[in-house]
């Protein structure tokens, strides 16, 4: 029995659509990638310069650091027993695997969380008061304008008079460092809060706890997390300080103990150590600020 004609054109044109890929399917061709790329370009192409002038900018210094070593330069700065970037990676190569400087790291750290968690504990409540209530700004304010100024140098004999263990004075001289920072800065963003907020907020019906949650907290936030991160590196400044005077651990220790045993690469490593575990934790801060201040985001 013959098939009619219509019947086989259908036959076919079945079979031709059922070879062919849906409509719908997404082609990869070359130009959607290249349209694709140009957008994530767009989007991320400030942080990929920040990453490369970065990367460049460290390479700069590690080529100088070398040259100035390798022929000894004297320049007003002499450079004759510095050592050089390849003896300090060796020394680091050493000390990771040492037990014991992996241990002056751990105790750093602790006295760092240690002095600067109590101090963010006391600075930025204190300074949320002494900015809202005049009274307590009177009262408190002289006596701090007159402790500020004291270096954490300063501080270490009459830390080891007050407190009984060395361990407690250096936690104390780390406390003292950063405690003023966060302080000043937090008192100076409750002296910018708009007075026009705390004003609407009050003919709202809000009362005193809640104009200090809504208003004068998330308006002082930038203020405080600038006072952290200051806070921070001071800490970090009282901590080596102290360890080098009072301490038997830590890196401030370690470092001092290089110079004391003449042994140079291992000076420059403590000094890089500080310099990266400082660069960690302000990243870490800055890292809790944009977190807590969504509204802040590019």
């Amino acid at each position: 029995m013959s098939s009619s004609p219509a019947l086989v054109r259908h036959e076919e044109a079945a079979v031709v659509t059922a070879t062919e890929p849906p409509a719908s399917a997404p082609v990869a061709t070359p130009a959607g990638i290249g349209v694709l790329a140009g957008r994530w370009y767009r989007l991320n192409g400030d942080r990929i310069r920040a990453m490369l002038i970065c990367i460049a900018s460290l390479v700069v210094f590690l080529l100088v650091w070398h040259l100035l070593t390798k022929y000894r330069v004297v320049f007003f700065v002499r450079f004759t027993n510095v050592p050089s970037p390849l003896a300090v990676y060796d020394s680091f190569a050493r000390a990771i695997h040492d037990p014991k400087f992996l241990l002056h790291i751990a105790l750093s750290c602790r006295r760092i969380l240690l002095g600067f968690s109590l101090a963010a504990l006391v600075g930025v409540p204190l300074g949320l008061v002494m900015g809202r209530f005049k009274l307590v700004h009177e009262v408190i304010f002289p006596v701090s304008e007159v402790l500020r100024p004291i270096p954490a140098i300063a501080w270490v004999p009459m830390a080891i008079m007050l407190w009984p263990t060395n361990e407690q004075s250096i936690v104390f001289i780390t406390f003292l460092g950063s405690f003023f920072p966060i302080l000043v800065n937090t008192l100076h963003g409750m002296t910018l809060v708009d007075p026009v907020l705390v004003r609407a907020a009050r003919c709202l019906g809000a009362r005193e706890t809640s104009i200090f949650r809504e208003v004068y907290f998330p308006a002082s936030l930038p203020h405080i997390f600038t006072g952290l991160t200051i806070g921070m590196g001071v800490a970090w400044v009282s901590l080596i300080a102290a360890e080098m005077i009072s301490g038997q651990y830590g890196i401030g220790y370690f470092t001092w103990e290089a110079y004391s045993l003449v042994q140079y690469p291992d000076i420059a490593l403590g000094m890089i150590a500080i310099g990266v575990l400082g660069l960690a934790s302000s990243l870490l801060i800055r890292a809790v600020g944009r977190l807590a201040m969504p509204w802040g985001r590019a």
